[in-house]
């Protein structure tokens, strides 16, 4: 009788209901998920943690609401799995749910932890509650700098050449999170869904519309992919010797091997007239264009910034005869791309 009365009134342990395993109670969860689901949200996501735990299986229909694949959405519920277990007491409100999810999943895409809420008609919190707070603040950034971007570990195609290079940021990012248009979310939802049942050509055409609206799915440091916006960078107050020009392949090595696989911290101050962010980008604490500069793979660009520690970088880097300053008399890459247009190069 007690058991009977725990699994009408959602005990049953710690999972918030009493899970009885029967044929015929699993066959009436599922005509009935979407109601349970909104009229007891907490204890249809207990039930559904505690599920997963025993047949390793996501609940059908998720992946509807969101945008990452199966395998991610497994990887949810394992985190969930161990939060559940240490919450003292029990989510039984939607709002304790709620907040239980948002604090599990906080580093996954903004889309698929709304999503996931929606799916169990959990609460979603208002902008303003549901932003992380930026890893820096205002006060904190360097004079002139106009924003920050914290990057996706960098692929080694994103190397243009010396001192340009593409990143992408996550829309998970506070940043980025409120300015992805709905289009693009619904074109990756379906990219991902193509991409599970082999349809290579939908995926490509859904590709297609995402890459138009500057955004990628791209894998983040946990292997997973998610859905990123794309910046072109041009590192600011450095000029390094084209590709066709000597030195440029491996100025563009050197920058490669600074970088490739790395996630990056940018401090954008301007944008060129290519549309490309003009920045400063850190790697692992490093400054890249010191690096860069120091190697002798770089000149100081000082008709756009006159910055004395470049200066005295570019320097050092002559007096020892590094890089570029092996050769006697070096090109520079501005002068070179002005005979380049004048038919003198």
């Amino acid at each position: 009788l007690r058991r009977a009365r725990e699994a009408r009134s959602g005990g049953g342990g710690p999972w918030g209901t009493a899970y009885t395993g029967s044929c015929a109670a699993s066959a009436r969860r599922r005509r009935t998920t979407g109601r349970t689901a909104r009229t007891r949200p907490a204890a249809a996501l207990g039930r559904d943690i505690q599920r997963f735990e025993a047949t390793s299986q996501v609940p059908d229909g998720l992946s509807r609401h969101v945008v990452s694949s199966k395998k991610a959405q497994a990887n949810w519920y394992k985190k969930l799995i161990v939060t559940w277990k240490k919450a003292r007491p029990t989510p039984r409100t939607p709002e304790e749910a709620a907040r239980l999810v948002i604090t599990t999943l906080k580093n996954h895409q903004k889309a698929d932890v709304e999503g996931f809420l929606v799916f169990y008609g959990l609460p979603i919190p208002n902008a303003a509650a549901s932003t992380p707070v930026p890893h820096t603040t205002h006060a904190s950034k360097p004079e002139g700098c106009k924003f920050e971007l914290h990057t996706l570990p960098v692929d080694a195609k994103a190397v243009a050449d010396g001192d340009t290079i593409t990143v992408y940021v996550d829309t998970a990012d506070p940043r980025e999170s409120g300015s992805v248009p709905r289009e693009v979310q619904k074109a990756a939802a379906e990219r991902t869904k193509a991409r599970s049942v082999r349809d290579y050509q939908k995926a490509d055409g859904l590709q297609k519309i995402i890459a138009d609206a500057g955004y990628r799915q791209v894998p983040n440091a946990r292997g997973e992919e998610v859905l990123a916006k794309k910046y072109r960078i041009r590192l600011r107050g450095i000029d390094a010797p084209e590709s066709a020009m000597p030195y440029g392949k491996e100025a563009k090595e050197a920058l490669l091997k600074l970088v490739q696989g790395k996630s990056l911290k940018v401090y954008v101050y301007d944008e060129d007239r290519y549309g490309r962010c003009v920045g400063d980008i850190y790697c692992d604490g490093v400054f890249v264009q010191e690096q860069m500069l120091k190697k002798g793979c770089a000149w100081h660009y000082t008709a756009y910034d006159q910055r004395p520690e470049l200066a005295k970088w570019e320097k050092q880097a002559q007096s020892g005869r590094k890089g570029l300053w092996a050769s006697s008399r070096p090109q520079k890459p501005w002068e070179w791309r002005r005979d380049k247009r004048n038919g003198t190069a």
